[in-house]
């Protein structure tokens, strides 16, 4: 079995339902095993061809994250493939060591004078782009969550406004624990009912979403550059997600109420027991949070 013929049966196996990220991602990973180190079937591989392989993405300026994310598709690559042929044979790429590589630039949450301005901002410009950004400041979704919410996803006449986040045909989840109803307080509450109001078609931000797919990479790149004209690249939309857990911190969330909030996965087997806080609980706690 050749490397090439492992990332089919790991896309057959795991990419169902995934969305075409997921496939750019793994096929991504694996020509970059294929351009530095070659096409071999899984037998030939070994700790020397993981150790080229991490050292040349070095040397291509990938920082440590990425290469540890790049690894970590191969290795399951290679975990799948060889589970399904009946390969007894150890992972190379498994435990590399990447203490050379370079370790990148920290994502900077946002101050909390600097999220009122991009929200106050966003209301004096008013489109869709910077509804995206406002009901991602208040809820701390994932941008491919946001733009990928249709409106049937959004209960604003709810005695408690909030968006349900559900898997969509086009727009996966990202965990298990991404799915969750979050409740629309503040910024979020504004931008969700404005661009309800305005969205012509079934989804919330039909420019980034339609029934072929999400686009939030061309959200990101579009959001990105608007807040680096404001900001002087100080942010990344991404900062928002970080900037909500700090801000549910400062008056004392409980942790667990917090993952929830935010998808974020919470470790413990209790934890796997029931169906979580309920809205208002959940609720309570944003609204003290909101601006």
């Amino acid at each position: 079995m050749t490397i090439q013929d492992a990332l089919l049966e790991y896309l057959r196996h795991k990419g169902q339902g995934k969305g075409s990220r997921f496939k750019r991602y793994a096929e991504r990973s694996v020509g970059y095993l294929i351009e530095f180190v070659g096409s071999k079937s899984l037998t030939d591989y070994s700790r020397s061809d993981a150790n080229a392989l991490r050292d040349a993405l070095i040397d291509r300026g990938l920082v440590a994250s990425s290469i540890k994310r790049n690894f970590e598709v191969i290795r399951s690559v290679f975990n799948v493939a060889a589970k399904e042929a009946g390969l007894d044979v150890v992972n190379p790429f498994s435990r590399v060591i990447f203490s050379s590589a370079p370790p990148g630039r920290k994502r900077e949450p946002i101050p909390i004078n600097d999220i009122y301005k991009i929200q106050q901002l966003c209301h004096e410009k008013d489109d869709d782009i910077r509804w995206l950004i406002a009901l991602i400041s208040d809820t701390g979704m994932r941008l491919a969550e946001a733009t990928g919410l249709a409106k049937e996803d959004v209960f604003l006449d709810a005695e408690i406004p909030y968006v349900r986040l559900c898997e969509r045909p086009w727009r996966p989840l990202k965990t298990g624990s991404s799915k969750r109803d979050v409740p629309l307080v503040g910024a979020a509450l504004w931008a969700a009912t404005r661009a309800f109001e305005s969205s012509p078609s079934e989804y919330l931000f039909p420019r980034y979403c339609s029934e072929h797919g999400c686009k939030a990479d061309y959200a990101s790149n579009t959001l990105n550059k608007w807040l680096k004209t404001q900001f002087q690249d100080q942010y990344v939309v991404h900062s928002l997600r970080h900037s909500l857990r700090d801000r549910l911190r400062e008056i004392e969330c409980p942790s667990d109420v917090v993952d929830q909030i935010g998808g974020w996965r919470t470790l413990g087997i209790g934890t796997q027991y029931g169906n979580g806080y309920s809205l208002a609980n959940i609720s309570r706690w944003m609204l003290r949070m909101s601006l």
